[in-house]
């Protein structure tokens, strides 16, 4: 199973350790891709901070994100797991895995991420600012950036085994799965149920979308269980305590759309 995540915007501190080294990273076909984006982001901070600042959508507030740019070849690095924070990754615990379940997130999850294209949890990178939704001057938009060298990179990566697609839009831009791993992908959505005047209503939730996410990986690798394919992982969920609708696709070449249906929003 492969879990495709998306990152979060705010970053822990720099480790104390080892700086980047790109070659130790996952997914060794974006090494050329991440090394050109890399040049031209540190190359952009260094040169003109207020232009840079524009560029990454940054506020007055986050000025100072610029300066860890930077410093992305000197800053002290740290597993992708430890530098990623927010409500999905508070949720999903990884600090807080026993043996077993950190070994099996550190083979199935793959964090998706504007400057690295993806990284899994165990892959040492410093803290970064640079989203998928920006627009560089020389790459263009990151999405369209990377699905080059996703399209041999990723398929590699997913095997013959199920999908998970947790990737917020900006995030999925970078890869679309096609063929027969489209057939073993599933995507979540996370709808909040809730009784109005006697009569059941839905809405889609967005923080707690990332909440929600967060526990429903926990629970798979915590459980060990390793579903092969889309059904069996709706059927999985079940036993794990979620409820989830989903269907078939109606064509081949499709993934899964599965909804998560909560009661309550935490």
């Amino acid at each position: 199973m492969l879990v495709l995540l998306p990152p979060s915007e705010g970053k822990a501190a720099s480790g104390r350790g080892a700086p980047l080294k790109p070659e130790s990273l996952s997914l060794p076909a974006l090494a050329g891709a991440r090394a050109a984006l890399l040049d031209e982001l540190v190359e952009l901070c260094l040169s003109d901070e207020e232009r840079a600042r524009g560029i990454l959508g940054l506020s007055e507030g986050l000025r100072g994100e610029i300066a860890k740019n930077t410093e992305l070849r000197t800053a002290g690095a740290r597993p992708a797991g430890e530098i990623y924070t927010g409500v999905l990754y508070d949720a999903l615990g990884l600090a807080t895995l026993d043996a077993d379940a950190r070994r099996r997130a550190r083979a199935s999850l793959l964090v998706f991420s504007g400057l690295w294209g993806a990284v899994r949890v165990g892959d040492r990178i410093p803290p970064y600012r640079c989203s998928m939704g920006v627009r560089l001057p020389r790459a263009g938009a990151l999405g369209a950036y990377w699905r080059g060298p996703m399209e041999s990179a990723l398929p590699e990566a997913a095997g013959s085994g199920l999908v998970l697609d947790l990737r917020s839009s900006a995030y999925a831009a970078a890869w679309k799965p096609k063929g027969g791993v489209a057939e073993r992908t599933a995507t979540v959505r996370v709808l909040h149920s809730q009784l109005v005047d006697g009569v059941e209503k839905r809405s889609v939730v967005s923080h707690f979308n990332k909440a929600t996410k967060g526990r429903i990986v926990r629970d798979l690798l915590v459980s060990g269980v390793r579903p092969k394919d889309p059904a069996e992982l709706v059927e999985a969920l079940r036993e794990l305590g979620h409820v989830v609708e989903a269907e078939a696709p109606a064509r081949k070449g499709r993934p899964w759309a599965l909804d998560v249906v909560v009661t309550r929003i935490h």
